[in-house]
């Protein structure tokens, strides 16, 4: 079967991801690019006997950018040979990705736009004449709604279309008798020398002053001569780089307003959204409302999720029993009945008995993100994180933390300055991740039955609380200077598509469960282990090889209510994967009696302070390990013991203050 690469670029909110899941639909997986950490989502689909690989673009406004996920997006789209670019264009907004249209057709780039959500666009009076807009730019323009698949079909035959079409009709700017001199001069010294783009891109790339561009050049004599030229545009014209973005914005303003059809505006729905605004961007309200709707979410993931965490209970139990009981019969040695059982099954399973939570918890923050909402989030807490001493693009990140800290840290890199970074980036971990989330889940369960979305909640407020404080204690010790303003778009607020958010809450569940498969796998097999040696029969006590490491740091746990050894076994163990504290208990104690066991050695008082040192201390050795790649070694050491400090104080404060009052 024929393959061809299609590439899907565009702006900011413009639903990418959307048009993205709506093309590939379950073909699809979520990866790394090649030598970075960035999220890189690929998928296919097969249309005509042709399988169109798709890669799903990081956000980006031009070719050129500072943050690291937007040069991804730049060196791909400059690099790779790639055969189709499907440019998703906001309709209500269509002169900004028009900007990026262009600059990919002085790529040379085989280009189609998606004019994305036509009915918002409507709503607000906005239309098009596309045939018109077709014939100016030469390339096919497809109206879309992608959370609702319309216009789908239409697109996939377009691509067709194009990736077999003969010659390409390329749209080119004229930038004016005295501009267009300098670019031909150019043109004709770059002409003698083979280099990977068209000549006239390079060409106006070098009078941007785009570095990238001119270290292709390696020919000393070339680079000399092409000086001279751009020595002697900056003498005849001042700020070329500015004239050459205003040329091209005045062209794509003149056609916007040549292809604009005016329409009745719905009224309503402007009045709905900018009172809306009022309310969930107000500076008093608006924090109030962002924590009400955390606080709901929390109640609903437990209420919610309980049901069906009782049937992967009831199956993972059964299980463990039935494969006891037949590899008995088949006179199994002992040693693999328990590492299948007590290892492996009950490790697992008590981990992989909440991801009706997890999933639950992703799908809601799915929805806040498809609602637009939480552009808004990160709006109304940004004076907070000035207040606080962060910038207010910290509010992005922190935000993201609440899913994994890991990516959340890599977010980091649209920070302009390097105190905003290495601040932001401190305060991340005290961001409750999905993977605390099981342990948050299982104590509050058991020892907390009539107030879990409460307790849950106010474990998550406390991370943010203290992350403030961090931010204070830090910028006070090593930073002086003011942070500049946020500026950040809203996008429009719109319906919640169910097939998007129902697949970017699987999505980011089979991480979860992919982390169960692999390394919570690794890590309940070596506890287990070291629970089995040296004296199988006395499986999981004080006598095994874990439980003699346990004991060597119970005393320094006494004083927080949890100085027994089977805890602080499970804490060393959450250094490795925060899921594997509740794996621990659970190949421990065994799965079916972990409620039960649970019981005789923790209190409510204990179990809280457990899941406050569970909160603070080191977050995992991948959110470490990214620590010290984005802001260095000192910092990802600071960051460490201050987390186990902040994590013993406190717990120990919260204990003995409970036995007081």
């Amino acid at each position: 079967m024929e393959e061809k690469l299609l590439a899907i670029a565009g702006n900011p909110n413009t639903g990418k991801t959307t048009l993205f899941n709506a093309l590939t639909g379950l073909k699809q997986q979520t990866g790394n690019w090649p030598g970075v950490t960035v999220e890189k989502k690929e998928g296919y689909f097969i249309y005509r006997n042709i399988k169109f690989n798709v890669i799903d673009l990081p956000g980006t406004y031009t070719l050129t950018g500072e943050s690291q996920d937007q040069q991804i997006a730049i060196d791909f789209l400059t690099e790779s040979k790639v055969d189709v670019v499907v440019i998703i264009s906001d309709a209500s907004n269509l002169e900004r990705s028009l900007y990026l249209l262009i600059l990919l057709s002085e790529l040379n780039q085989n280009v189609i736009v998606a004019l994305n959500m036509i009915d918002i666009a409507e709503r607000e009076g906005i239309k098009y004449d596309i045939e018109k807009l077709e014939k100016i730019f030469g390339i096919p323009f497809v109206e879309t709604i992608a959370n609702k698949e319309y216009g789908i079909e239409k697109l996939k035959e377009k691509i067709y279309e194009k990736v077999n079409e003969g010659e390409k009709h390329l749209f080119r700017i004229n930038y004016g008798e005295e501009i267009e001199k300098y670019i031909l001069e150019i043109e004709k010294l770059i002409k003698k020398f083979p280099l990977p783009y068209p000549s006239r891109f390079i060409a106006l790339r070098l009078m941007e002053k785009d570095k990238k561009i001119k270290e292709l050049i390696k020919n000393k004599k070339l680079l000399s001569e092409i000086e001279k030229i751009l020595s002697g545009i900056e003498k005849t014209t001042e700020n070329i780089d500015v004239l050459l973005m205003e040329k091209r914005y005045g062209i794509i303003h003149g056609i916007v307003k040549e292809c604009f059809i005016p329409i009745k505006k719905e009224r309503k729905r402007v009045e709905i959204t900018n009172n809306l605004d009022r309310i969930l961007t107000n500076n008093f309200l608006g924090p109030l409302i962002f924590l009400f709707i955390m606080f709901l979410i929390f109640q609903i993931v437990f209420k919610w999720g309980a049901p069906f965490q009782k049937i992967l209970d009831e199956i993972f139990n059964f299980s463990g029993e039935k494969l006891s009981s037949i590899l008995k019969s088949l006179n199994s040695p002992l040693w693999l009945i328990s590492l299948l059982k007590d290892g492996i099954i009950s490790g697992i399973g008590s981990v992989v008995v909440f991801l009706p939570n997890i999933f639950l918890f992703f799908l809601f923050f799915a929805i806040l993100e498809d609602t637009g909402y939480m552009a808004r989030a990160a709006f109304t807490t940004d004076r907070l994180m000035h207040k606080m001493g962060l910038h207010g693009k910290s509010a992005i990140p922190l935000i993201l933390g609440f899913g994994c800290n890991v990516p959340a840290i890599m977010a980091t890199r649209t920070l302009e300055t390097k105190k905003d970074k290495i601040l932001t980036v401190l305060v991340i971990p005290f961001m409750s991740c999905s993977a605390r989330l099981p342990v948050y889940l299982l104590f509050a369960g058991i020892f907390f039955k009539r107030h879990q979305g409460l307790i849950i909640f106010s474990l998550y407020f406390t991370g943010i609380l203290f992350g403030i404080l961090t931010a204070r204690i830090f910028k006070l010790l090593f930073f002086k200077e003011e942070s500049i303003p946020l500026i950040i778009e809203l996008p429009p607020y719109k319906i919640p598509y169910w097939k998007n958010t129902l697949l970017e809450g699987w999505e980011r569940s089979k991480i979860f469960l992919k982390k169960a498969g692999s390394v919570i796998f690794f890590g309940v097999i070596i506890l287990w282990l070291l629970s089995y040696f040296p004296d199988p029969k006395n499986f999981g006590k004080e006598t095994s090889l874990i439980g003699k490491i346990g004991e060597l740091l119970a005393p320094l746990f006494k004083p927080a209510g949890f100085g027994f050894w089977q805890a602080s076994v499970a804490l060393i163990f959450g250094i490795y994967a925060k899921e594997l504290v509740v794996g621990t208990f659970g190949t421990l104690f065994g799965e079916n009696n972990l409620t039960s066991v649970m019981h005789q050695y923790f209190s409510p008082a204990s179990s809280y302070a457990f899941m406050l040192m569970t909160l603070f201390y080191i977050p995992c050795l991948a959110t470490i390990a990214v620590i010290k790649r984005e802001i260095g070694m000192k910092w990802a050491i600071i960051a460490t013991f201050w987390s186990i400090f902040l994590g013993w104080i406190v717990a120990t404060i919260f204990f003995q203050l409970s036995k007081v009052f």
